[in-house]
């Protein structure tokens, strides 16, 4: 069983993240910290508690991370992807628990140095708490497992600019210092994610199941297709940050391939671009494993089996 944290800005795919790594007898959660990105920290850290009470989970311990990013300014939350509360304006208890108080930041350092080469940082938000904590301790590069990243744009499009993704988007210098630290990095992007698609049929499903979770997911999944729907006439919602959590789980599920990954950090029109280089002969070593080809049949019949 692996040992994981997932750093989340607590939306939609992140709650079913959540959910799906919880429910996974692959995995052992250790921690959930909390950022920015698709709404405030302090929103990401009430839903975070709010899904693990959901899901009879709230011993796993919350910790609140980055508020805004290294250098910039917070960009506007995500409201028409995930509502105004990040859960797709779905009303759930306020938290009975709350969160740790250490931060993000030292636990990540403290987790990693209590447990070297087993830990395994699953980052679906902003990569802002990872780079602060390289930035106090150097030394857990080489002490972390692994870092899977939902993130980046490779070889397709981004959903935030036209070549830029959201997450990247959310905080462009903490992921280009997090690619150029060393820390072995996997890279879940738009690339895979956009081809493992939650569906209406599934919602259908999950409602049938008739209980407080299944309705909870099915309410809160109609705002995110209704998104995709006026964005990109995408009928279904991209399984993001699941995905991230499955390649943990089976890494087969996906195909990987070496390559150096920088991030633009320039402000232009290719601000936060994740740009790889695909040449026969790279001038650089790679840095990343990009994941390039899904088993989305595969993942998502998976997904759905351990989600709730």
């Amino acid at each position: 069983m692996k040992k994981i944290i997932i750093d989340v800005d607590t939306g939609i795919d992140d709650a079913m993240a959540i959910s799906y790594a919880v429910h996974s007898p692959a995995v052992h959660v250790c921690g959930v910290t909390t950022t920015f990105g698709n709404i405030t920290v302090e929103e990401a850290t009430r839903n975070t508690l709010q899904v693990l009470e959901l899901i009879g989970a709230a011993d796993i311990p919350v910790y609140q991370g980055a508020s805004k990013p290294l250098v910039r300014e917070v960009t506007a939350k995500a409201r028409l992807f995930h509502g105004e509360n990040g859960l797709g304006n779905v009303v759930l208890p306020a938290p009975v628990g709350s969160a740790q108080a250490q931060n993000a930041v030292q636990f990540l350092i403290s987790t990693i140095k209590e447990n070297p080469h087993e830990i395994t940082l699953v980052t679906v938000g902003s990569m802002t708490n990872l780079a602060l904590a390289i930035m106090a301790a150097p030394e857990i590069v080489s002490l972390v497992e692994r870092v899977v990243v939902m993130g980046g744009a490779v070889t397709v499009p981004g959903n935030r600019t036209p070549v830029a993704e959201a997450n990247i988007c959310a905080d462009p210098e903490a992921a280009s210092y997090i690619f150029q630290s060393g820390i072995p990095l996997t890279l879940v992007g738009l690339d895979v994610t956009m081809q493992t698609l939650l569906t209406r049929e599934h919602l259908v499903q999950w409602r049938a199941r008739d209980t407080k979770l299944s309705h909870f997911f099915a309410d809160m999944c109609d705002v995110y297709m209704d998104a995709y729907v006026t964005v990109g006439n995408v009928r279904g919602c991209g399984l993001h940050d699941p995905l991230a959590v499955g390649v943990v789980i089976d890494p087969s599920f996906v195909r990987t391939v070496p390559m150096h990954v920088e991030v633009d950090t320039s402000g232009g029109p290719s601000d936060a671009r994740t740009i790889g280089d695909r040449r026969e002969h790279p001038e650089k070593a790679p840095n990343v494993e990009v994941c390039l080809e899904v088993d989305s049949e595969r993942f998502v019949s998976h997904f759905l089996k351990y989600v709730m």
